[in-house]
């Protein structure tokens, strides 16, 4: 029997509609959330990705899955649900001091906006040949589901890229950390928590210090990658997400596996991520570079050799 093709990447988590704010003034909608942000973005490169959500089967809904669909992503495992809504996130962007910040709550109305809701089992196992068949599985959340679906990535010697941005449940957090390769976090946030564990577990630690720049750890190796200057910063949401999209990259066209990772290589690819990211922020938008220039320039970006 002929096996199914490999999947580059697989991933659920964070996603949502963003609705932009550009100085008090409604500027336009957009796929958000750093989930939607880095499958989206590989997707755009040409890499085979493969999103598992759950999402109502509202406007919205469909809105966020012909997002994916456009960008060339395979859709097949985003589950769209009568009994939910699809969420909505606000981001109000001060483009002249380079600022953000993100709210539930409608400006016009102060109604609450849906929320993300993760996948559940019955997603899971409709996904899980891809998850058990792709080189890169991505999340920011940790569910049930999305736990036991890292663990299936890793028992098939996949790489599980991890980006938390709070414990909450302290047992699956712990299981997500055990099951990941490599785990991107804000030093501020969660700097003091994760360190001692990353180090006697061997796993690759990127800890992220905002605008100066970030750390990649592993074991007794520490490394420290200056972020890169730009002239103006328009907006510096996505920024993150676009270190993720650049490492990623780098760790599929190398064909690296969980068991070949070291931090010279990790290195590489947040190098190039640090291109994508001080580029995004010239733009509008956590994925304005995309939207604005050619995916060729972008991976001219990645590569280093753009003018």
């Amino acid at each position: 029997m002929a096996h199914a093709s490999k999947i580059d990447v697989v991933g659920t988590g964070f996603v949502v509609l963003d609705r932009i704010y550009e100085n008090n003034e409604k500027a336009f909608e957009a796929l958000g959330g750093s989930c939607a942000n880095v499958l989206w973005s590989l997707a755009m490169l040409e890499l085979s990705v493969a999103p598992v959500l759950r999402l109502g089967s509202d406007e919205i809904g469909r809105e966020l899955c012909e997002q994916f669909a456009i960008a060339g992503a395979n859709t097949t495992y985003i589950a769209r649900r009568e009994n939910l809504f699809s969420p909505i996130l606000v981001q109000q962007t001060d483009t002249l001091m380079g600022t953000h910040h993100f709210s539930f709550t409608c400006p016009e109305t102060n109604t609450e906006f849906p929320r993300y809701q993760p996948i559940d089992q019955n997603d899971l196992s409709a996904a899980v040949d891809a998850i058990g068949n792709c080189s890169v599985f991505y999340s920011d959340r940790v569910s049930d589901a999305i736990v036991t679906a890292m663990e299936t990535a890793a028992d098939a010697q996949g790489i599980v890229y991890f980006e938390p941005s709070a414990i909450g449940d302290r047992d699956l957090f712990d299981r997500a950390i055990r099951a990941s390769s490599i785990v991107k976090f804000s030093g501020d946030r969660l700097g003091a928590e994760l360190l001692p564990t990353l180090r006697e577990l061997n796993i690759v630690g990127i800890m992220t210090h905002g605008a100066k720049g970030l750390e990649v750890r592993q074991a007794d190796n520490t490394v420290w990658c200056d972020a890169i200057s730009i002239v103006q910063v328009k907006d510096s949401s996505g920024s993150g997400d676009m270190v993720s999209v650049g490492l990623i990259d780098h760790l599929i066209s190398l064909k690296q596996s969980r068991f070949t990772l070291d931090i010279e290589v990790v290195l590489d690819g947040v190098r190039a991520g640090q291109r994508l990211a001080a580029a995004n922020c010239e733009y509008l938008g956590a994925r304005g570079l995309f939207q604005h220039q050619s995916p060729g320039l972008v991976r001219k970006i990645l590569d280093g050799v753009a003018a």
